[in-house]
């Protein structure tokens, strides 16, 4: 995939490449599918929607993820679908919360959810309203529906353990075998459903199950269980209910409640939509739904090389101390992205870029990279830093300028494209901060840095000459030497009166800022860290952190968190969001200039 630059904020971004999805909802909207369907401005059932006018939006979209745990990028492409469906086809996209398992969800999962779809550019606010939703408000509802169902001996409670209903159900080449409950009265089912509501039985002693076809060869039509009995806290509905609904029963119903066109999922989930439409089709027949009914669509997900996405496996590495935690800039979680300095644009372009097909997908970890690259270089300024610092000492300083007080005032474009960022000052003294790997003392072949007799230029400064260096008792380079070449400044007329082959980056010493700088790389070593059933701990890459004690140049002195910087011949790097302070500089190295793991 070839990155397409991101759209700036603001800006509208260009139609995504057609897939199989835009051709669905092109000729849904041509066959005029929706058109007319009334809309009773919020989610209800088929009396409260006959009541309403046309629904405004064209198409009807949502992205429910369930609270149980932080945003990885794996859910950025459903987002990004989603929510760029209903945007580019005069629709609307609903954010809901498939909150039906209370053991499991939280409100800070809830709260970190939305901060993590605003972030990544977008809102389920539209013409006014607000079409954020939780599945459990719904749950009056599908208790109703479900009595329904039962009423017309489309259900039924099971009261075998779940090792026999395991054993009944069969396996591919085996039909189920009925329950004996199965041939209970719809009146003494009704009766047992609403014992279980009322908490006068067990949890786990009894389940309603669909009344289907224990012979299909789908599975998942041989009488899926609807509802459980579940004494748990729930985060919205606290103790109100001790059953709690299946989730292949509760999301269909809440596509058709909010009036969802299409509604758009991962491959796993195809299996389910015979009993998707079972369902819906049932109970618009019973008169609690309204038509025209949601359609189920599958599409391929998106995984990325060198990334685990499992909420079980990073839970493990957050609770095993592998990454500081879920936002540790080494996770694939949106806020560790967030934090690592990700944009939600370059996100946005990869997820856009890589289209919808009816398989799943393996994306380079490189895209992303690139498509972070494309937006990061038009937009973050420049600024030079040495993270592995040396000092070079310019022996004649005092012999040129008079002085060895003497700073000379430099400066260089914030951006080389974008003068109205103004410019960066920094000034050049007797003293500076090189990189050590500038210095060779025998230099390779090819070198053309610093080594005794070459000369370079040190950028947006003057050419030195290299004279030699000083080491301590190991050998180990403590200064380099060299003399300043007069009449040599970059921006004056003798500048180019020196010819020299190689430039380096360098920071004054005088006015250098002491900085923490993180050196983030993948946190797996394997593109595929659970390749063969390997467990992924065994793939975690040592070097995925380092860190180091830099100098940068002074525009950096008062930078806010979060602030992006492509350091001159490093890469790009972020203020980070937690730790960074002007008193004590923290820096992240978001990408590098150039993949560093390509073959």
């Amino acid at each position: 995939m070839k990155p397409q630059p991101p759209a700036r904020a603001g800006e509208p971004e260009t139609k995504a490449s057609s897939n199989f999805l835009r051709g669905i909802i092109e000729r849904d909207l041509e066959a005029g599918t929706y058109d007319g369907r009334p809309f009773g401005g919020s989610p209800g059932d088929a009396a409260h929607h006959a009541g309403g006018p046309a629904d405004p939006a064209r198409i009807r979209t949502r992205f429910p993820p369930e609270p149980n745990g932080y945003l990885h990028v794996g859910h950025a492409k459903s987002i990004c679908l989603n929510f760029g469906l209903a945007r580019d086809y005069g629709g609307i996209c609903h954010l809901r919360f498939d909150d039906t398992n209370p053991e499991k969800e939280e409100q800070e999962y809830v709260d970190a959810i939305r901060e993590a779809v605003l972030w990544l550019g977008f809102d389920w606010n539209a013409n006014g309203t607000s079409h954020l939703y939780y599945a459990s408000d719904y749950f009056d509802f599908m208790y109703r529906a479900a009595e329904a169902l039962v009423t017309a001996g489309l259900a039924y409670v099971d009261e075998q353990s779940a090792d026999d209903m395991r054993a009944n159900r069969g396996d591919f080449n085996t039909p189920g075998k009925d329950s004996p409950f199965r041939s209970r009265t719809p009146e003494e089912n009704l009766a047992r459903f609403r014992e279980m509501r009322d908490g006068l039985h067990a949890d786990g002693a009894m389940v309603l199950r669909a009344k289907i076809d224990m012979a299909s060869p789908n599975i998942n039509l041989r009488d899926p269980a609807l509802y459980r009995i579940r004494r748990a806290t729930h985060h919205n509905t606290g103790d109100n209910w001790c059953i709690y609904p299946m989730y292949t029963y509760a999301h269909p119903i809440e596509d058709a409640l909010e009036r969802i066109t299409h509604s758009i999922c991962t491959l796993e989930f195809e299996d389910q939509r015979p009993f998707y439409d079972w369902l819906l089709e049932h109970l618009a027949d019973l008169g609690l739904l309204a038509r025209p009914l949601p359609r189920q669509y599958e599409f391929g997900r998106l995984n990325l090389s060198y990334v685990v996405t499992s909420k079980r496996k990073l839970r493990q590495l957050v609770t095993d101390g592998h990454v500081s935690g879920w936002d540790d800039p080494r996770m694939p979680t949106l806020f560790g992205m967030r934090r690592r300095g990700y944009t939600p644009a370059a996100i946005r372009a990869m997820a856009d870029g890589s289209g919808a097909s009816k398989t799943n997908i393996w994306l380079d970890y490189a895209v992303l990279d690139q498509c972070l690259r494309a937006d990061l270089e038009g937009l973050a300024p420049r600024a030079m830093a040495v993270l592995d610092p040396v000092p070079l000492v310019l022996t004649n300083w005092a012999q040129v300028f008079g002085s060895d007080a003497h700073v000379e005032p430099c400066h260089a474009p914030a951006h080389p494209q974008r003068p109205e960022l103004g410019e960066r000052h920094f000034g050049l003294a007797r003293a500076v901060w090189i990189e050590r790997d500038d210095f060779e003392e025998v230099p390779p072949k090819g070198f053309f840095r610093l080594f005794p007799g070459n000369k370079v230029r040190l950028k947006y400064g003057m050419v030195v000459e290299c004279t030699g260096c000083e080491k301590d008792a190991d050998g180990r380079v403590t200064r380099v030497l060299a003399t300043v070449v007069p009449d040599t400044k970059s921006g004056t007329p003798g500048a180019d009166a020196v010819k020299v082959k190689g430039t380096i980056t360098w920071v004054g010493a005088q006015d250098a800022i002491p900085a923490t700088v993180n050196l983030y790389d993948r946190l797996y070593k394997d593109a595929q860290p659970e390749a063969g059933g390997r467990d992924h701990l065994e793939a975690l890459n040592p070097g995925s952190k380092q860190v180091v004690r830099a100098f940068l140049e002074p525009s950096l002195a008062h930078v806010p968190k979060e602030a992006r910087f492509q350091f001159e011949r490093h890469g790009y790097f972020i203020a980070d969001r937690i730790d960074h302070e002007a008193a004590t500089p923290v820096f992240n190295r978001i990408t590098t200039l150039k993949d560093s793991w390509a073959a």
